[in-house]
């Protein structure tokens, strides 16, 4: 016998585009099989002997789907201290001194810091953090998670603090400062992690998950996933969201950063495809960082960056080492997540795409695309290629302009440009980088800074999406850009019933507003896997 739920009385959009709105939904097993109105699905429940639930008019909504984020970085940032907003250096080292008191983990992690804002116009350095942690490892990892700062002990025990890498920043005596960029940033976080149990990492995931449903999000991108992350995420059971896991094709090493593909060797060699899974948990392909960020000044321009003209950024891979990857892994039928945020990386990657054969069907990805011209755009739409956006990096990279200058000022997140020219896009929030609240990423979307007085917005403000835009390209075009436009997305006959209920209409609130609507009850499967304390 099915188990049959019938939701009646309530303000469902079932879809954004187009908007469509219905009363009710029936749900047989997980899936909707009715989506219309009330008095049908009485008659439909009665019939199953179906039990009833009366939204009592509340507004209801398709699951977001978060196409690009860090489940294990979520996790570790939930269980570390938030160093989002922090205005100077001294702020940072007092909200460390007193985490180190009551931390009971080996290592003292924060995470969130932007040096553009403090006070003292530096990047902190190891000595900063000595004067306030000196017995215990630490690593504090900027916003953009393309940098770190470590203190001496962290250094000695990565075997850091005498090495000779590009990432290991150095004063003007050649003295580590104990800042990692890119690279050694990477190698880094890896020496660490493997430190960490297995434990660790179920509670991370297990976590993550859990506030994901808290948040409305009911369908994650696991990017960056590495086999100690899959196999947690395997071992845990009763997952409460569905993922998608894009995995790093295998270890980064000094000096060649894909030097190693084993992950991605052991793939092949297993036959292991895109959409090899079940409804909760697919493997879909790997993940390649291209380049760095706009913040640390590493993601590669065509041209010198405005405000330090001295370098353009710079790949973290070189064109061939990334052509034989990804021909590699498109071959085996994988689909392709490619970080590229500055336009130089991006016309490296669309070379690349370009080359493969029967690329159309198989919405390979650009992650970020934050710095895009509008013939790449065109290029994109040509050969199909999807992209995984994050628009309130609109909002947090507000100092964008300056990196860039006037005349390119116009080519950041053009999302508008994208859909205009037929470029599927799908909304994320790269989290723990951005807080994984829907609300705040759809606002982003909607306002592009307007309320803010980001620099950019005079210049980029014809890149605003609609409310309609934004809401589809965070449930139906994510779920396009992940394969699973025929299982979610949507609340129409025949999908999953994953569904959120909200306490406003986002249609009936103004801009402003949007960032305050707060989630009410999450489901997942038609089962509520999430309801906020009264």
């Amino acid at each position: 016998m099915k188990s049959v739920t019938c939701f009646i009385n309530g303000k469902i959009y079932s879809s954004f585009a187009p908007i469509k709105v219905v009363e009710a939904l029936v749900v047989a097993d997980g899936k909707i099989i009715y989506s219309g109105a009330t008095h049908t699905a009485k008659k439909l429940c009665e019939m199953l002997n179906g039990e009833f639930v009366d939204l009592g008019g509340r507004v209801v909504l398709p699951g977001f789907v978060d196409s690009h984020m860090h489940l294990d970085e979520l996790g570790m940032y939930l269980n570390m201290v938030d160093l989002r907003g922090i205005k100077s250096i001294e702020e940072l080292k007092r909200k460390i001194k007193e985490y180190a008191k009551k931390a009971e983990t080996t290592w003292i992690l924060g995470h969130g810091w932007d040096h553009e804002i403090f006070k003292e116009r530096r990047w902190p350095t190891r000595w900063d953090i000595d004067e306030v942690v000196e017995d215990k490892p630490v690593m504090l990892s900027r916003v953009c998670l393309h940098a770190a700062v470590l203190n001496t002990k962290a250094l000695e025990i990565i075997g850091l603090i005498d090495a000779d890498l590009p990432g290991l920043m150095r004063n003007d005596s050649g003295e580590i400062t104990g800042v990692v960029k890119e690279e050694t940033f990477e190698i880094a976080r890896e020496k660490f992690k493997e430190e960490l149990a297995l434990d660790d990492y179920r509670k991370f995931i297990s976590d993550a998950m859990q506030y994901s449903v808290s948040q409305g999000v009911t369908t994650v991108g696991f990017v960056s996933c590495d086999e100690k992350s899959l196999q947690a995420l395997m071992d845990l059971e009763g997952k409460p969201i569905r993922v998608r896991v894009y995995l790093d094709p295998g270890k980064r090493e000094p000096g060649n950063m894909y030097g190693n593909t084993d992950i991605l060797d052991a793939l092949k060699k297993l036959g292991i495809r895109r959409g090899f899974g079940d409804d909760m948990i697919k493997i879909n392909g790997v993940k390649i960082l291209c380049d760095g960020s706009l913040g640390a000044r590493t993601a590669w321009l065509s041209e010198p960056y405005a405000d330090d003209p001295t370098t353009s950024g710079y790949p973290n891979i070189d064109k061939e080492t990334l052509r034989r990857i990804v021909k590699e892994a498109h071959e085996a039928g994988l689909q392709l997540s490619l970080h590229g945020i500055g336009d130089r990386t991006i016309d490296m990657i669309l070379d690349v795409y370009e080359n493969l054969e029967g690329i159309k069907e198989r919405r390979h990805r650009i992650e970020h695309a934050s710095i895009l011209r509008e013939d790449q755009i065109e290029r994109m739409a040509s050969l199909g290629i999807v992209a995984a956006v994050q628009p309130h990096f609109v909002i947090t990279d507000w100092w964008a302009k300056n990196r860039v200058g006037k005349r390119r000022a116009r080519w950041i997140y053009p999302f508008k440009s994208m859909l205009k020219k037929g470029v599927d896009i799908g909304f994320s929030t790269d989290s723990p980088v951005e807080v994984l609240n829907p609300w705040e990423t759809v606002y982003a979307a909607v306002t592009r800074g307007k309320y803010e007085k980001v620099s950019h917005y005079e210049d980029t403000k014809h890149e605003s999406l609609s409310l309609e835009e934004a809401l589809y390209a965070y449930t139906q075009g994510s779920s396009y850009i992940l394969f699973e436009d025929k299982n979610i997305g949507t609340l129409e006959e025949g999908k999953l019933a994953d569904f959120v209920i909200v306490d406003k209409d986002p249609f009936l609130v103004e801009e402003r507003e949007l960032r305050n609507i707060e989630v009410l009850e999450t489901y997942v499967n038609g089962v509520v896997v999430f309801k906020k304390e009264k």
